[in-house]
């Protein structure tokens, strides 16, 4: 069965992939769903004449039979193919999913139908016969590890600029995984060469993320020295600055993470009878040199046993962030910073 096109690769070349007659955007990466949908609807639609080709639905009330005359009629302006998008389509397509998938087998127009999905799961008739016939494009968000040489790649092809290795990585430690939030920084590192110029590790810790990328980090130190109300202090100040809550999460994971990577390497030595020092686990996890004696007096207060915990507390916070709570996103971020923040004392006892 042919795979959905992952949206990283259709945006790195959206020529060499035209749109078909019925086209599904799924996943939930807001970056990369909008410029996906932005380059089916150019490629559609063309010159600005062609909006007036365009029509939009919201899913959870368009009703099949709107769509299918939207298709099927001209517009009076403008000219090519019709463009029906469909917007928030998880409801339509529960809806209708019999007859998307007689329309998709044979369309009976030549207009293009889009459908912007979350969810389009690849067991479905629907699923496949989108993916043999029709386009189908995977936004989710890319591997932790493809976002650094996304971030390389989409500097030279979206703002003509060439990012060094290790500016491509001190760019996401600050800003963290948000590819949207990445290409706002993008464009301001642009401004700071000629087109075509090079960016570097030190253009990147001058210029970007400012006081707050500082006040994250200042944060998350003083909560794992077990400071608190400093932490917490600082966390307000973000919050009313109008940080965004995931990027927030996205700095504090990229430190902890490797706490608990640390902890895991340890851990894997000693089930073959080997011990590792914890210096040279953090190193293998990718802690710099220059803050290694840092981090290490700070695992050492963390303790084992909450270490272990870290990749838990940080998966919870990420769904909780994303839709899996009714806590306001304030309230997680703050459960998440007590929980690094109390004493191993008070969290054994069960007070935090």
């Amino acid at each position: 069965m042919p795979k959905a096109l992952h949206a990283i690769d259709y945006l790195a070349d959206p020529a060499a992939h035209p749109p078909q007659s019925v086209c599904v955007a799924s996943g939930d990466e807001a970056f990369l769903k909008r410029r996906t949908l932005l380059e089916i609807r150019r490629a559609v639609l063309g010159s600005s004449e062609g909006e007036f080709s365009l029509a939009t639905f919201e899913g959870k009330t368009a009703l099949l039979r709107d769509i299918q005359e939207e298709l099927s009629t001209l517009a009076m302006f403008g000219g090519g193919r019709r463009l029906v998008l469909v917007e928030e389509a998880d409801d339509f397509v529960t809806r209708y999913r019999a007859e998307l998938e007689d329309y998709v087998a044979k369309p009976v127009s030549t207009g293009v139908l889009v459908l912007d999905v979350k969810s389009f799961p690849s067991n479905t008739r629907l699923y496949k016969a989108v993916a043999a016939t029709g386009m189908l494009v995977d936004c989710g968000a890319p591997a932790a590890a493809a976002v650094t040489r996304w971030v390389r790649s989409w500097a030279k092809q979206a703002h003509g600029i060439q990012l060094e290795v290790a500016a491509a990585d001190a760019l996401v430690e600050a800003v963290g995984p948000e590819l949207g939030l990445l290409d706002q920084e993008l464009a301001k590192l642009a401004l700071t060469v000629e087109a075509g110029g090079k960016i570097s590790v030190t253009t990147v810790t001058e210029m970007v993320g400012g006081w707050r990328a500082r006040t994250t980090w200042e944060m998350l130190d003083a909560a794992l020295d077990g400071k608190a109300p400093e932490a917490m202090l600082q966390l307000d100040r973000l919050f009313a600055a109008g940080e965004n809550p995931i990027a927030l999460l996205g700095q504090i994971s990229a430190t902890l993470r490797r706490l608990a990577a640390a902890m895991q390497l340890i851990r894997s030595a000693e089930a073959t009878g080997r011990r590792m020092p914890l210096r040279a686990a953090l190193e293998q996890a990718g802690v710099k040199t220059f803050v290694l004696d840092k981090v290490e007096r700070q695992l050492r207060r963390l303790g084992r046993k909450r270490a272990e915990q870290l990749y838990g507390w940080l998966l919870q916070a990420d769904l909780d962030l994303k839709g899996g709570s009714s806590l306001p996103p304030r309230t997680v971020l703050e459960r998440l910073v007590v929980q690094v923040a109390a004493s191993p004392a008070a969290q054994a006892s069960g007070k935090a």
